[in-house]
């Protein structure tokens, strides 16, 4: 059997092929310089196998905003919080990325050799998921080792286990919300005071980071503090005692007065009676106790503070010393060695080394290593030790490498042992005290170099014994200032508060210096940069609950990762959580923002530059209405290259390119924050504003719609394909729990894409009734099953038990590219022998369903006017008491369904004849010369740029007239009906889809219904060309 291992770094994959092979690993060049392959053979599950070892170079793959987000003026800022993120290998890792893939394809087994730390199993995921792309089924194996020797590594291998999913969710949720934070803030920032304050940051990336800023906000707190220090003066009595030329000071046990009377008084009693007398001479054992087994943060805080060497550089010397076998991993928060380390094996290592030689075999035959334990672990990696001895290293390597080996050692050895002497004087009722110190075994001090035990002499007092002092005066002083922060000050304060972890505090430290937010005081001090403190100060005086540069923040947010990698809270959860609480945050700053702006003023020097509408892009345009059904990303609605007209795009783009093109008479569209009760709270609802009156829905020259596919008729005047807009592995899944989806008709996606013409391809339920208006009333109604669509499932309500539904298609046409239909009818019919509490004249008869899905209440106009007397149905409830705003004419409900074996009547007068608009047709009679004039038809009564094609002859004449309404085969219309009764202008026999006939030539068809829609030539989308793609706006 063949396996791909891939460990973190080039150096790490070749150490542990060489242990695994023995030194008779072949190496062969990836398509990556910086990585090798290394080939050769060994057992795995008992099998002779063969392995394949190559590397990556930490992360292969990071986060990233689509193309649409990655602009800094593309949009708000606070879109960015919402924005669509994904996961991309940057141009550099290409090259590892296709070793990876091409490696693969000929291998049965992957094997993860990464670091064994929340970022290596991270790493992992990222290898594991470019592997599946290619090879899906391919078998998956962890390797856990903390050091990279021959028994760690084989022990490793003789022991896979499965990757943790928990540990890299959490990484990939904090990537992602480093990312929205800092990306956020950062251009807020960035583009806002750069502009407030031209003269001293017009040059400068204001970068935030939900980290960075609490460790800013630790130095600039320092600094305030030394900043608004009040020196206080205060006064102490000192007591000396000189013996056989050996003075010992004595330390007053009130320590010391901020008044200086109360203090010349003490000092006055002592004086009237200044003998002394010893109390007491306590003499006890003193221990100096050995460090504790070394962690991260312990490595890096006593390296900065002893070594000068700050806590990136150690890192990055630690990390090339794991790599090349000579200490185990650097990375961990342990302090308690495990039981099965064989601690004296490492000792052994070290006894030839001449500096600590002789210390090492010291401890070996006095009973052998025995460590002082801490208390902390991360149950993944041993504290940091030497793996083995190495003579030839030097520069830093090796004084970084001495420590840890001193360290070690140390902590193997003993306490440093004294003996103490604490001696206790009274002089008139005021008690002095003194210590000695003399140290028998100096222990671990022998090769700890780093710590100090001195030794203080003091006399040989016995109790009772009385002597006068030497000095017994008043002292004055001062209080002192605290020091600035060091770095191993500012460590422990990152640690202590939750910010970051062993592994990236050296990194945000080394970001605020970079940024110039701090600066380094005698090469050991830090101390804030004026912008720093400006913004700190800016972001402590806006008022937010928690201050962005104080901790607790981050400090949750950790904690919640914590919980991720055991399992306990799920990451989406937290996700969601910390991008609601971080973008309530963001908006209150940019309402607040002037006082951030005085702060730094004050800060910098530098008067504010009145700008207006900094932030020029609204948040509106980058509302997400839903998401795409190809890709799952968010999309957005924009405008059209010339301001005219809008579009929806996917934020995915170039990825996706699924977009849709709404037509010309669309002036405007807004995206409400009000989601759809039907398709979900992902789906949110439209204020689209028409041009010119050509409203197709008859309601004003604005409307709120949803085109989540909850209402084909919407989809259809707006001339959305449903594709666009619904899953063709999802078409229009009902959200559980509410009410029957309102004309949302199953989808035969294959067909939508040859057939622009909706209303074919619907199937309201398994086998419905469609009934469709006809110019001539007398067409029988016809039954559809279309076999095509049987597959697709369609979510239904419970019905009720004396009810039956049916959804009802409406006719149409289009005109002058405005496509006008009758508002579909969902209808319930009530049974002879129930009324349901309505007027008794409905019984037995449909009523139509409001869009709450409940049955709607007959009404009857009151006012005044041509329409007084009129009946309408309405929502039972009403908008203003939650229900909706559905309307309906009386006279128009006609269009309910049928039983099949019933025909729908004819009009028995002109009021009983309904143009495609759903209006009454009006009767005029032909004025033009011809063999036609005097003749009278019907046609719509609206104006003439709006109105539909309606056109009926009044003697009942069928051969010339217009309804534009048909399903396939038979009917009076332009549809897709036969041509038996419609217009054809190639004088040629043809018919439609329907019965009979002979077959139709699409290039003698001029009916637009029929006409097949032009696509790009760049995307193959239908609704534009190539000149107008979507390609080009962005």
């Amino acid at each position: 059997m063949k396996y791909l291992n891939v460990a973190e770094k080039n150096d790490a994959a070749k150490n542990i092929a060489g242990f695994l092979s023995r030194g008779t690993a072949r190496r062969r060049e990836g398509l990556s310089r910086y990585n090798k392959i290394y080939e050769f053979e060994t057992q795995v599950f008992n099998q002779n196998s063969t392995m394949v070892m190559t590397s990556v170079s930490g992360h292969l793959l990071n986060y990233e905003f689509t193309a649409n987000f990655r602009n800094w003026k593309s949009c708000n800022p606070v879109a960015l919080f919402d924005a669509p993120v994904v996961k991309t290998c940057s141009k550099d890792y290409e090259p590892i990325k296709k070793t990876l893939e091409r490696e693969i394809r000929t291998c049965a087994g992957l094997i993860i050799w990464t670091d064994c730390d929340r970022e290596g199993e991270n790493i992992g995921y990222e290898i594991i998921n470019v592997c599946k792309d290619i090879k899906p089924n391919i078998r998956i194996y962890r390797a856990k080792f903390s050091e990279i020797t021959a028994a760690s590594v084989f022990r490793a291998l003789n022991n896979l286990e499965q990757p943790n999913k928990n540990v890299s969710d959490a990484v990939d949720v904090r990537q992602e919300m480093d990312l929205r934070t800092g990306a956020a803030f950062t251009r807020l920032q960035t583009l806002h005071l750069t502009q407030v304050f031209p003269g001293k940051l017009s040059e400068k990336l204001i970068s935030y980071g939900s980290c960075q800023f609490p460790t800013l906000g630790f130095v600039v707190d320092r600094f305030k503090d030394i900043e608004n220090f009040v020196a206080e003066p205060f006064w102490r009595i000192k007591m000396a005692h000189t013996k056989d030329d050996l003075t010992i000071e004595y330390a007053w046990d009130r320590d010391r007065l901020f008044r200086k009377s109360p203090c010349e008084f003490f000092l006055e009693i002592c004086q009237e009676n200044p003998t002394g007398t010893v109390e007491s001479v306590i003499s006890k054992p003193k221990s100096k106790w050995r460090p504790v087994p070394l962690d991260t943060v312990e490595m890096e805080k006593t390296v900065s503070r002893k070594l000068r060497i700050n806590a990136k550089e150690t890192m990055r010397i630690a990390e090339r010393l794991y790599t090349q076998g000579f200490i185990s991993y650097p990375r961990t928060e342990t302090n308690i060695f495990p039981k099965e380390l064989n601690l004296r094996n490492l000792v052994e290592q070290q006894t030839v080394d001449q500096r600590w030689g002789e210390f090492a075999t010291g401890i070996l035959n006095d009973g052998g290593p025995s460590p002082r334990q801490g208390k902390k672990s991360d149950q993944a990696h041993p504290p940091i030790h030497p793996t083995k001895h190495a003579p030839n290293l030097t520069g830093n390597e090796q004084i970084v490498y001495e420590y840890i080996v001193r360290h070690f050692l140390a902590c193997c050895s003993k306490d440093a042992l004294g003996h103490e002497t604490i001696v206790k004087v009274n002089i008139s009722d005021e008690r002095f005290t003194a210590k000695g110190l003399i140290i028998l075994e100096k222990n671990y001090l022998d090769v700890y170099i780093y710590d100090k035990w001195n030794a203080k002499e003091i006399h040989c007092y016995q109790e009772g014994e009385r002597f006068t002092p030497t000095v017994l005066e008043m002292v004055e002083g001062t209080t002192t200032a605290p020091k600035l922060l060091t770095e191993a000050d500012l460590i422990a304060l990152m640690e202590k508060n939750g910010i970051g972890t062993d592994a990236t505090h050296a990194d945000h430290i080394d970001t605020i210096k970079t940024r110039e937010y701090v600066g380094i005081h005698q090469n050991i001090y830090f101390i804030p940069g004026t912008l720093g403190m400006g913004l700190v100060e800016g972001y402590d005086s806006i008022g937010l609950e928690v201050s962005l540069a104080k901790p607790m923040l981050r400090s949750d947010f950790e904690k919640d990762l914590k919980l991720i990698c055991d399992g306990l809270k799920n990451p989406q959860v937290v996700l969601r959580e910390q991008i609601v609480k971080y973008r309530a945050m963001f908006e209150n700053v940019t309402q607040r923002m002037q006082q951030l702006e005085e702060k730094l003023a004050a800060r910098i020097d530098e008067q504010r530059t009145d700008v207006q509408n900094v932030n020029t892009i609204s948040e509106e345009t980058f509302k997400p209405v839903l998401k795409c059904p190809k890709c799952n990303n968010s999309m957005i609605i924009k405008k059209r290259k010339n301001d005219v007209g809008c579009y929806m795009s996917c934020c995915g783009f170039p990825t996706c390119k699924n977009a849709v093109w709404f037509p010309s008479f669309v002036e405007q569209i807004d995206v409400l924050d009000a989601s759809c009760p039907n398709c979900g709270p992902n789906v949110k609802k439209l204020k689209i504003t028409f041009r010119n009156r050509q409203n197709p829905f008859f309601d004003g020259n604005s409307k709120v719609v949803c085109i989540g596919g909850c209402d084909m008729s919407v989809l259809e005047n707006l001339n959305v394909a449903i594709t666009s807009v619904i899953s063709a592995n999802n078409p229009a899944a009902a959200i559980p729990g509410t009410v029957p989806v309102v004309n949302r008709p199953m989808i035969d996606v294959n067909a939508m894409n040859n057939n622009r013409n909706r209303s074919n391809n619907i199937r309201p339920r398994n086998e419905t009734i469609l009934t469709t208006q006809r110019a001539n009333n007398n067409t029988p109604n016809r039954r559809i099953n279309n076999s095509s669509l049987n597959n697709v499932p369609m979510p239904q309500a419970t019905p009720n038990n004396n009810t039956t539904s049916w959804i009802a298609p409406n006719p149409g046409v289009q005109n002058n590219g405005i496509q006008r239909k009758v508002p579909a009818l969902n209808v319930i019919r009530t049974p002879n022998n129930t009324n349901n509490g309505m007027n008794s004249s409905m019984t037995n008869q449909t009523v139509p369903v409001c869009n709450c899905g409940t049955a709607a209440t007959l009404l009857t106009v009151r006012k005044e006017g041509a329409n007084k007397g009129r009946q309408f149905y309405k929502c039972q409830k009403g908008k203003d008491l939650g229900g909706c705003d559905y309307f309906l004419w009386e006279s128009e409900s006609q269009a309910t369904p049928q039983p099949n074996n019933q025909r729908m009547p004819g009009p028995s007068a002109a009021n009983d004849i309904y143009c495609n608009c759903g209006q009454p047709a009006v009767l005029r009679t032909v004025q033009k010369e011809g063999h036609n004039k005097g003749k009278q038809f019907y046609c719509c009564p609206g104006p003439m740029d709006t109105k539909c094609n309606f056109f009926k002859w009044a003697d009942g004449d069928a051969s010339n007239s217009f309804s534009g309404g048909g399903g396939g085969g038979g009917g009076g219309s332009w549809g897709r009906g036969t041509s038996g009764n419609r217009k054809n202008w190639s004088n040629k026999k043809s018919k439609g889809r329907g019965r009979g006939g002979t077959k139709r030539k699409a290039t003698t068809n001029y009916n637009n219904g029929a006409k097949s829609r032009r696509r790009c030539g760049i995307c193959g989308e239908e609704g534009h060309i190539r000149t107008n793609c979507p390609n080009a706006s962005h």
